[in-house]
C-alpha cells in the first residue's frame, strides 16, 4: 500500500503548517487523503466509479 503515497517525507513535512489542525474530532491521515487527490487528478474518476462512503 506504500506505492499509493506519491510524496516523500520531506515533502509532507513541508506541507504539514498548512494542514488544519485537529479540533478534538478524529481526522483521516493527511497524506492519504491528499494520494487520493493526486490519484483522481490524475486518471479522472467518474461518481459511479467512487466508492462509497459510510460516516460513522
Amino acid at each position: 500500500m506504500s506505492d499509493l503515497f506519491r510524496l516523500s517525507d520531506t515533502q509532507m513535512a513541508r506541507l504539514e503548517p498548512v494542514f488544519p489542525k485537529s479540533d478534538g474530532k478524529r481526522r483521516v491521515e493527511d497524506r492519504r487523503e491528499l494520494s487520493g487527490i493526486m490519484s483522481i487528478n490524475r486518471n479522472g474518476l467518474r461518481w459511479h466509479d467512487a466508492p462509497l462512503q459510510s460516516w460513522p
